[in-house]
């Protein structure tokens, strides 16, 4: 290799970056994601591992490509800081997606609370197909015109179309598209090119959360590429697989940075001759359990920040226990999260002012040496984490909890509390998808990743009764790390009704050959010999 090659994951607390220099030498950097002293860590990284100032431009001609693992995607739908999207949908169905399939997560609850559309706006389009794709109402363009223009007038940004039986025929979802359009939209879903399945709930809540995130991750793209000029840029996708930046959507974005994790754990699960692994990726802000037995477990059904979505992905679970997570007391018993510190301000011990969170629990009890630790804390990033502080405030704690329940807890006491407490959440998330799967648990090696998974493997081994644990010289980097293993992916999806005999599985294999030709066309653009990409045909 004559230039240097990054693979970079921007989590939601830290940033990790791998450069491999022209010498075929390995350097590797963790910065805080969020930061008042630089606009992007994803840029901030590769300058710092190039040794350039903030004023410097990112040579293009040192660089062979970047590979990209984001939360850009995820924190948008999360915090619901997407684009303000407007939902175009057949006349009568307004109400549609809000009602959506029913479910009811807490049966019993006697509050529910439902979660906060994506959509601002709905507009019903007077048009109707039959189930065969048949035209029974032609489209009121009229109408859509009218409708397009008072949108206009509310700054909409991005337009989601969702049609009645669009998946069997689009004609009238692109005629939509065609005339949204003329009329100045630049962001625009529709469904049968989204994600043509059959049952237009799940259809519809995907096209909504492409077109919702789409636009925040397109600003990212762009100021990204306008930072690094002509150099080759890859983006993770939840699927596992990479993709350049004009093929990269927001419903493919979600679990990016997590899939990275789950490439990386096969990884080092292959090259230490383990044939069962559980993935345990434990970052600042949550933690994200996965399993492998040969083959990456895969799932078309994603939900995140309360949205159900149909998008490829592969299976990873993720609770809200990371580094970050606060520590509290809620008048009669510990409590770990859900809330987290972030990365701004982070732990008490990172010197900003924040809250007791399980960093600070591993600190007190010497589970994390500062010694060892990166430079990058207070005010100006410079500084050692900050035991006294954690001290501090673990004492105050203590106080308050030892006069509410008349006990006589020490700091150290409380901070292994806490740690349990952690532990067993993680090890229930283990268990949902070995054991209640019918997996024995006992037999998997626990591969540790994230910055803070080597701190509590041991204790959650124990509790699965586990007997191998591998941390890797990279763990605290092994999204990243994956990333830089993982290979360009593209898939197709679409839905086929049909009785199952002989000339339907036929026609299925047709279908599949007719979607897989501009796949690979787009990736012989990208150079990739046609020997060198395979194919895979699944039916669901």
């Amino acid at each position: 290799m004559s230039k240097w090659f990054f693979a970079i994951d921007r989590g939601g607390t830290f940033t990790d970056v791998i450069g491999i220099d022209p010498s075929n030498k390995l350097h590797k950097l963790k910065l805080l994601s969020e930061s008042l002293l630089y606009e992007d860590s994803v840029i901030e990284g590769i300058r710092r591992l190039l040794k350039l100032n903030s004023n410097q431009k990112i040579p293009s001609d040192q660089i062979d490509r970047i590979r990209i693992g984001t939360t850009i995607a995820t924190n948008a739908l999360l915090e619901r800081k997407g684009a303000k999207t407007a939902l175009l949908i057949t006349k009568g169905f307004r109400d549609l997606l809000e009602i959506g399939n029913q479910s009811r997560p807490r049966l019993f609850d006697l509050s529910i609370q439902k979660p906060e559309k994506l959509f601002k706006e709905v507009y019903e389009i007077d048009e109707r197909l039959d189930s065969e794709g048949n035209i029974i109402h032609d489209l009121n363009e009229k109408k859509l015109l009218q409708d397009l223009k008072k949108l206009k007038d509310k700054e909409i940004d991005s337009v989601a179309i969702v049609l009645m039986h669009s998946w069997k025929n689009a004609v009238h979802e692109e005629r939509c598209y065609d005339i949204a359009k003329s009329q100045g939209f630049s962001n625009i879903s529709i469904s049968s090119k989204v994600i043509p399945l059959i049952k237009i709930v799940g259809r519809g809540q995907t096209t909504v959360v492409d077109s919702y995130l789409y636009p925040i991750l397109h600003k990212y793209i762009l100021s990204i590429e306008d930072e690094l000029g002509k150099i080759p840029v890859e983006f993770m996708q939840s699927s596992g697989g990479l993709t350049d930046s004009l093929s990269l959507n927001g419903k493919d974005a979600i679990m990016s940075g997590p899939a990275g994790g789950v490439i990386g754990a096969a990884k080092i699960g292959n090259l230490n001759k383990i044939d069962d692994i559980i993935g345990f990726d434990m970052g600042g802000t949550s933690t994200d359990i996965s399993k492998y037995s040969g083959e990456f477990e895969k799932v078309v059904e994603v939900q995140a920040g309360g949205i159900e979505f149909q998008a490829s992905s592969l299976d990873v679970k993720t609770i809200a226990a990371g580094g970050g997570s606060l520590l509290w007391f809620d008048g009669s018993k510990l409590q770990v999260g859900p809330e987290s510190a972030g990365s701004n301000p982070g732990p008490v011990c990172y010197g900003l002012g924040g809250k007791l969170a399980l960093t600070d629990a591993n600190l007190i009890l010497n589970r994390i040496n500062p010694d060892y630790f990166p430079s990058v804390f207070g005010p100006n990033q410079d500084q050692k984490l900050d035991r006294k502080s954690a001290e501090n405030e673990f004492k105050k704690l203590k106080e308050i909890i030892n006069t509410k329940t008349s006990s006589s807890f020490s700091i150290e006491e409380l901070a292994l509390g806490f740690i349990d407490i952690a532990n067993e959440k993680m090890s229930n998330a283990i268990k949902e998808i070995s054991v209640s799967r019918g997996y024995d648990i006992r037999k998997y090696g626990l591969i540790c990743f994230g910055g803070a998974s080597p701190q509590h493997s041991c204790g959650i081994a124990k509790i699965l009764g586990i007997k191998k644990i591998i941390i890797h010289p990279l763990a605290s980097l092994q999204s990243a790390y994956g990333i830089a293993n993982a290979e360009q992916f593209r898939y197709g999806i679409q839905s086929f009704v049909s009785p199952l005999n002989k000339d339907s599985l036929i026609e299925a294999s047709q279908i599949c050959r007719r979607i897989k030709l501009d796949y690979i066309l787009e990736l012989e653009n990208l150079g990739i010999d046609s020997e060198n990409i395979r194919s895979d045909y699944l039916i669901d």
